[in-house]
């Protein structure tokens, strides 16, 4: 990876070397998880063949409205207080300032970890727990496919006519002057909720 001059923001450099993060890292880290929260389903709660439809139809979706949840009402919260301001601005505003940053394209290790564990405890209060693991396999694969989707419209030119609706779609969040365009692995929240369009953006 070619050396990009990215924005310091933590004058500790073991904070800021974590804050830099390798895109193949996820996959390196969520994989194996996916490939054990499968292998679980196979072998010890023995799916059938409509439970796999079952679980991972649900686990995408509702991994796509989690993508674009934490997107809308917590990345972009308009917070009024400078702690929250600086949450905001680690997790989000960060990369609003610096898109291109390949560095920081993905989430680091840290935070994806206590999120996904804190979203596995959620979800284990209102999932059956022979279907949770399977569930959390297709939940993760839907991340994944979000934060490769995500770094692809920021520095690959996504040429198929696919690629092409969801760079321009994401860019379209980025340059616009709308509250709008939350979503980035697909716009169907988007459409649901009617943000595909929005108010405009207020300058704090």
């Amino acid at each position: 990876m070619k050396k990009y001059d990215s924005i310091r923001i933590f004058k500790n450099p073991i904070l800021e070397w974590c804050t830099h993060v390798h895109p193949i890292l996820p996959l390196l880290m969520w994989g194996p998880v996916v490939l054990i929260l499968g292998f679980r389903g196979v072998t010890l709660y023995n799916y059938s063949f409509i439970e796999w439809i079952g679980v991972s139809v649900v686990g995408l979706l509702v991994w796509t409205f989690t993508e674009y949840a934490l997107h809308r009402w917590v990345f972009h919260w308009d917070s009024d207080t400078k702690i929250g301001q600086r949450f905001v601005f680690l997790f989000h505003g960060l990369h609003h300032d610096d898109p291109d940053d390949p560095t920081r394209l993905v989430m680091p290790p840290v935070p994806a970890i206590l999120i996904m564990a804190l979203l596995y405890f959620c979800f284990s209060l209102v999932i059956p727990s022979r279907h949770l693991e399977g569930f959390m396999a297709f939940f993760i694969i839907g991340y994944l496919c979000y934060d490769y989707i995500h770094y692809a419209t920021h520095h690959f030119p996504m040429t198929s006519r696919l690629g092409r609706y969801l760079r321009k779609f994401h860019l379209q969040h980025h340059n616009s002057k709308e509250e709008s365009k939350y979503g980035v692995s697909n716009p169907l929240w988007d459409y649901i909720l009617g943000s595909v369009t929005g108010p405009k953006k207020v300058k704090r």
